[in-house]
């Protein structure tokens, strides 16, 4: 069962791109996050993208970091995040999954070992953020024996020389990201997205996703023109940091602006 290309083959149907929603696994606890997740997929989104925490998060701006910080102190391990992906398939067999995380934390728990316990999880996808197609033999072998997509991202300064290699390593949907630097919230969205989508498609047929900087309901609208996929992830952890002196109010703070995000989806 594919549910990524479900997913966005559904999305397609109804007019609209795929909201791709972002949360680092564990934040600020495991049963906080448990509750958000679950508040997230009844609020409409498409995919969740669920943060592997790190004590080095190279890509990730503050906002993020900081999330992955109160995941770790909280008693986030690997074998926790894949008991969370557990928990949530019991009240979400249908939605995409997919793991945010870096190399070193596949490699160090064994690529063969620590994609098939992501599979048997119930993760659906890996974006391995600072692993290239080049290097990426390994984890590519293990994603496709045990059935899982494998996701790579283009950069604004990357060349369409490139872009052909990276949308032959990619199995699930490559991710666009609209800004050099790392994650965070910004004022607007970047003004090349249009011809940078047409440039990727170019090389793929699989679905392009847009993120870094997208905050915003006219943020989603705006990008939701060109992409495949909108990916929001600041401004949804930033729910959760705000709500920390009151952690059960977390989730249906969390409901409220993703309904409000998804809502732009639509073309």
């Amino acid at each position: 069962m594919d549910r990524i290309a479900t997913a966005f083959s559904r999305a397609r149907a109804e007019n609209r791109a795929a909201f791709v929603a972002y949360l680092c696994a564990g934040d600020p606890d495991f049963d906080s996050s448990l509750a958000a997740c679950r508040a997230l997929i009844e609020s409409g989104i498409d995919v969740l993208e669920l943060g592997v925490p790190f004590s080095d998060p190279l890509a990730d701006g503050l906002t993020n970091q900081l999330a992955a910080q109160r995941a770790l102190a909280g008693g986030m391990t690997a074998a926790r995040v894949f008991e969370l992906v557990r928990r949530i398939r019991e009240f979400a067999p249908a939605t995409p999954i997919v793991f945010y995380t870096y190399y070193n934390l596949v490699f160090s728990n064994g690529v063969d070992a620590y994609v098939q316990a992501a599979r048997t999880a119930g993760v659906d996808g890996m974006l391995t953020l600072d692993l290239p197609p080049e290097e990426a033999g390994e984890v590519q072998a293990a994603c496709a024996q045990y059935g899982i997509k494998t996701v790579f991202i283009v950069a604004p300064t990357t060349p369409e020389a490139r872009l052909a290699k990276i949308g032959a390593a990619a199995t699930g949907f490559i991710y666009y990201v609209s800004r050099e630097g790392v994650t965070g919230v910004r004022d607007s969205v970047a003004a090349n997205i249009p011809e940078a989508v047409a440039a990727i498609k170019r090389h793929t047929a699989l679905p392009v996703v847009v993120g870094f900087g997208i905050g915003q309901r006219s943020h989603v609208d705006e990008v939701a023109a060109h992409a495949d996929g909108v990916v929001v992830g600041s401004a949804l952890v930033n729910v959760i940091r705000d709500h920390l002196a009151d952690r059960a109010q977390i989730a249906p703070a969390l409901a409220r602006r993703a309904t409000d995000l998804v809502a732009g989806t639509q073309r």
